[in-house]
Order: structure tokens, then sequence, then C-alpha cells
């Protein structure tokens, strides 16, 4: 079981990404990702998951083209507010939470 502070830490990642979508998560992660092998999986999935929903909402701006793109990108934005909210409870309670539909480039 992570520590408080570990948890707390790895919650920030995910709270802070509202406000700052890179810099903060990447602050959090690359000044304690050596101390904490808690941290860094939750650091290494927000950035995945960061990649993954930033590839499909490039994706759906192309395909505004066609007109469906209007509703992907809707549908895209919605599911990252959401996951990262589930994302942000789960580190809170300790656990380790894998976002759906995400592709790992960072292991």
């Amino acid at each position: 079981m992570p520590s408080n502070d570990e948890r707390l830490l790895a919650t920030a990642i995910y709270v802070s990404s509202f406000f700052t979508t890179i810099i903060g998560p990447l602050v959090i992660w690359l000044l304690k990702k050596d101390e904490s092998e808690y941290i860094n999986y939750h650091g290494k999935e927000y950035f995945n998951f960061i990649i993954s929903y930033g590839v499909y909402s490039i994706i759906s701006v192309f395909l505004m083209f066609v007109l469906i793109g209007f509703i992907t990108i809707w549908a895209v934005g919605v599911a990252a507010f959401v996951f990262t909210i589930i994302a942000a409870v789960k580190a809170y309670e300790g656990k380790e939470y894998r976002f759906p539909l995400v592709f790992r480039l960072i292991r």
C-alpha cells in the first residue's frame, strides 16, 4: 500500500491536469518518479493517456471534413474528463488505474 504522500502526489498528477495539461503533471512526475514506483506508474499512465487522446482529438479534427468529427471530438473530450476524474479517485484510494483505449508508448 502506498503512503499517504504518494497517494496525494499521484492524485495531484491528475488534478493538476485540469489547470495545466502537461506542465503540472510533468513537474510532479519528474521530481518524484525515482522516489516512488507508485507515482512513476501514475505519471507514465497519465502521459500515455494524454498522447493517446491527443491522437484521437487530431483524428476527430480531420473527421470534421466528413461531419462525423463534430460528434467524435465531443466524445473524446467527455471521455478524457471522466477518465481523469476516475483516475484521480483511484490514485487517492491507492489503486492502480489503467485508462481504456490507451496505447502505451511510455513503459
